[in-house]
């Protein structure tokens, strides 16, 4: 009996693990129909980097020298995590009407945590007011807040 729970359970996670795989192949080739130019956005986005200075520091570091000129890199970006936002909340829908363990909805909720995180980080960063060192340091504050939002379930799990 136990064998068969295990089997069942690795043919579920092999489910779970090709629609994602499936779904992320789909997206990006989604996002470079729907987008005009993406590829020449990133070609330039990539030929702009650059040393700058960081804002109020004494550092130089790598980033694009002309942020501003790469919108469209950054909406692509912004609705990429739309999109793995949306497929989180199914996913995680799916895991509780396919019973899946508690570590892979809490990996699920924290997942859905980050790219929610990093879509309004993309529009309010990025897209509405350029501020490509304070877009990084958000986005390492959104990793720490994302893995806390997963500990948070599996904890919750536990009672």
């Amino acid at each position: 009996m136990n064998k068969n729970k295990e089997t069942l359970s690795q043919y579920q996670e092999g489910l779970f693990t090709a629609i994602s795989v499936g779904f992320f192949i789909l997206l990006v080739g989604v996002i470079f129909v729907i987008t005009p130019n993406l590829f020449d956005g990133i070609v330039d986005f990539i030929k702009d980097y650059k040393l700058v200075d960081v804002p109020n520091t004494d550092i130089i570091f790598f980033a694009p020298e002309f942020p501003r000129l790469h919108l469209t890199v950054y909406e692509a970006a912004g609705q990429f995590s739309i999109a793995l936002a949306v497929f989180q909340i199914v996913i995680l829908a799916l895991r509780f009407v396919i019973p899946s363990s508690w570590g892979k909805r809490s990996e699920n909720v924290g997942n859905l945590v980050f790219w929610v995180g990093a879509a309004f980080l993309i529009q309010s960063f990025l897209i509405e007011n350029t501020q490509w060192f304070v877009f990084w340091s958000t986005i390492i504050i959104l990793v720490g807040v994302s893995m806390i939002a997963r500990a948070a379930v599996m904890a919750v799990s536990r009672i």
